[in-house]
């Protein structure tokens, strides 16, 4: 299993969890009587938070075999990776789950917006009979809803990238902690630093993000549909 492997069990981690105890999170704040708007994003931070929590040490693994600077054909697979990692740093916050608040922030904030921005939007603006105008009402709105979660949640990002990939001195490590982190970043590199990588972050997770919610809205009528008519 190499890099591309993870990346690919990673997405699935990501697509499943996010959405699944999305649902999930939903369902049970709808015991405790919250406003409707409100539930949307608390289950989207919930989703995150578990999601960041399941795809960490895929992360962790990913970061370092794409920071490995020997030759392609001598790096090692994944489950080689990982192992080297759990046997000189543990499972812990110097091992496979370091960098964990700094990924909890990233998906925790991230899913917050995503949702929470989606479905309230969704909801205010007038549904269009036409099938045509609907997808692409809930494209724009699933669009401008991943961008300004990337927006929002990309300090965490470079927080969890400086945390996880090479120290700038070997042998030293500079960077521990998610808010340490980044006032590290902001101080020496000024504030902009923080939004580095925004860009195609956003290229990636705009159009990402509304197709992701355009098969999660898709899938999840058509099994409703589906139980509906047993």
């Amino acid at each position: 299993m190499l890099c591309g492997d993870i990346l690919y069990v990673q997405f699935q981690s990501n697509f499943y969890s996010q959405f699944f105890t999305f649902e999930q999170y939903k369902k049970l704040l709808g015991y405790l009587s919250l406003p409707p708007g409100l539930a949307f994003a608390v289950a989207g931070l919930g989703s995150g938070l578990t999601e960041a929590v399941v795809v960490n040490p895929f992360e962790v693994v990913k970061v370092t075999l794409q920071t490995n600077q020997n030759a392609f054909t001598e790096q090692p697979s994944s489950f080689v990776q990982a192992q080297q990692i759990i046997k000189t740093g543990g499972l812990g916050f110097q091992g496979l789950n370091k960098g964990l608040t700094a990924t909890l922030g990233r998906h925790g904030v991230f899913n917050m917006v995503y949702f929470g921005f989606y479905f309230n939007v969704k909801n205010i603006l007038p549904v269009n009979n036409d099938p045509n105008l609907e997808f692409l009402r809930k494209f724009g709105i699933g669009l401008v809803s991943g961008t300004i979660a990337s927006i929002i949640n990309i300090p965490f990002d470079v927080a969890k990238s400086r945390i996880q990939g090479p120290q700038p001195v070997p042998g030293e490590i500079k960077y521990r902690t998610c808010f340490k982190t980044m006032a590290t970043v902001y101080k020496e590199e000024g504030f902009l630093a923080l939004y580095k990588g925004l860009l195609p972050k956003i290229m990636r997770l705009g159009p990402g993000g509304a197709v992701m919610l355009l098969v999660y809205e898709y899938v999840y009528a058509w099994l409703q549909d589906t139980v509906n008519h047993k």
